[in-house]
């Protein structure tokens, strides 16, 4: 007797439709391939050193005459020439004048107080600028483009250990400037601009909204832009995508 073998499974018919390419990454995609291959620096902009080196000598200055006073104010031994301005300023806001001192009010020393550790603070902001970075010739963090801006727009950058204390100190000095000045203002507010209201409206403009106000523009924008940068530092230590379009501050690592 003659046994048949069982006949084996025919073959798959072979895919004949061509193979798919791979998709095009997401945009979500790339910037996690970014973020993987780069590492974080601080990079501020020319304009934030910019202001500090105005800032500082006028702070001084500032602080100086609150701190000698009376010796500072008119009539005083060291008042010409060094803080002739501050007879017209002590005029415009009591705060600085005679009102003020006569009567004990704390908030002026208060305030200089104040003022020296924040000077101390932006001063070894700058150092760490200076020593540890280098200049590039890339757009700043939150500046415009240096084809706007020109040598303002330009970075400083700092990386490692070196950069993330930068932006600590930096920031943290630019919110105790940013919370003394508004406190400043709401003093006046909420004693009815006991120092101030007796101000035409233009000279309070002039000579006291313009100048102070550089004090709490300034601070903000250097706020927002060292926070963002310390944010988007802590996301890329946490394995986090950082979400943004702005990366002037990272490095490919390869």
């Amino acid at each position: 007797m003659v046994s048949t073998r069982s006949h084996p499974k025919e073959f798959p018919e072979p895919e004949l439709t061509p193979t798919k390419s791979p998709s095009t990454p997401s945009r979500s995609t790339r910037k996690a391939n970014m973020s993987a291959n780069a590492k974080w620096a601080h990079t501020p902009s020319n304009l934030t050193i910019l202001w500090l080196f105005i800032s500082l000598p006028l702070v001084a200055w500032d602080t100086g005459y609150v701190m000698l006073r009376p010796h500072s104010m008119p009539g005083g031994s060291v008042h010409w020439p060094i803080w002739a301005p501050y007879e017209l300023y002590g005029k415009v806001d009591y705060i600085y004048g005679w009102k003020a001192f006569n009567e004990n009010n704390g908030f002026t020393a208060a305030q200089g107080a104040l003022n020296i550790v924040e000077s101390l603070m932006y001063l070894y902001y700058l150092y760490i600028l200076f020593v540890d970075g280098k200049q590039v010739a890339k757009r700043g963090r939150g500046a415009l483009s240096p084809g706007v801006l020109g040598w303002m727009g330009e970075q400083r950058y700092v990386d490692g250990g070196k950069g993330a204390l930068a932006a600590l100190v930096g920031f943290s000095a630019a919110l105790m400037t940013l919370s003394k000045t508004v406190l400043y203002w709401l003093n006046e507010y909420f004693s009815g601009f006991e120092n101030i209201g007796h101000n035409s409206v233009m000279d309070l403009i002039l000579l006291w909204i313009i100048p102070n106000g550089a004090w709490i523009a300034l601070p903000t924008y250097i706020c927002y832009v060292t926070g963002s940068e310390i944010m988007q530092g802590l996301t890329m230590a946490a394995g986090g995508v950082v979400q943004s379009s702005d990366y002037t501050f990272l490095v490919k690592t390869e």
